[in-house]
């Protein structure tokens, strides 16, 4: 464990021996199986989530019962409800384990310590977090923007592992449109 985070901070910074020692001890490694919860409706979230393997997702219900998909994570990505991380206020979101998975998680105490005491590490969770708000709005763009096949199109080009590891009506719920919509379109779809 710890290969993909290794990876991505490498990726955008570089720490010393000594730092990423620091960091990596920061971390708390977690197993968690397909189906169960790292965070629900309710709850605060006390942690970030970084995925070493496996995948997640992120849904809000509304009163009818009906989830209305936020985010996916696979290997290499964060995942947390962050506007209730970062206030300490109940969070509005679920996070489900998709697939079975291997979790870095980082408290909020263990997180303020590393962004001040490692200037590196700042850096990666600066760039991590503009990444973040780009793809949001991308997101937000498609969904206001798009007709119901171009946001397919663009999701399958950007992320085609989508369609091989997540459940169609789930990709239909990111997409904000039915599971009907989407087989309609996928059976007209010719990549």
């Amino acid at each position: 464990m710890f290969e993909q985070l290794y990876q991505s901070i490498h990726e955008n910074v570089t720490l010393t021996d000594e730092e990423w020692k620091f960091c990596k001890n920061s971390f708390r490694p977690k197993r968690m199986l397909k189906r169960q919860f790292l965070l629900q409706e309710g709850d605060v979230c006390r942690q970030i989530a970084f995925i070493e393997k496996g995948a997640l997702y992120s849904f809000s219900m509304d009163e009818k019962g009906t989830r209305h998909v936020m985010q996916f994570g696979f290997e290499g990505w964060w995942i947390a409800d962050l506007h209730s991380f970062f206030t300490e206020t109940p969070s509005t979101l679920n996070i489900e384990v998709l697939e079975d998975a291997e979790l870095l998680l980082i408290d909020h105490k263990n997180h303020n310590k590393l962004l001040k005491e490692i200037p590196a590490y700042e850096k990666y969770q600066r760039i991590i977090m503009q990444n973040a708000y780009v793809a949001l709005q991308q997101r937000v763009e498609n969904a206001l923007g798009r007709t119901a096949e171009e946001r397919y199109c663009r999701l399958i080009e950007r992320s085609p592992q989508f369609m091989n590891r997540v459940p169609l009506n789930l990709v239909a719920s990111y997409l904000g449109m039915s599971p009907e919509t989407l087989s309609r379109i996928r059976s007209n779809y010719s990549g």
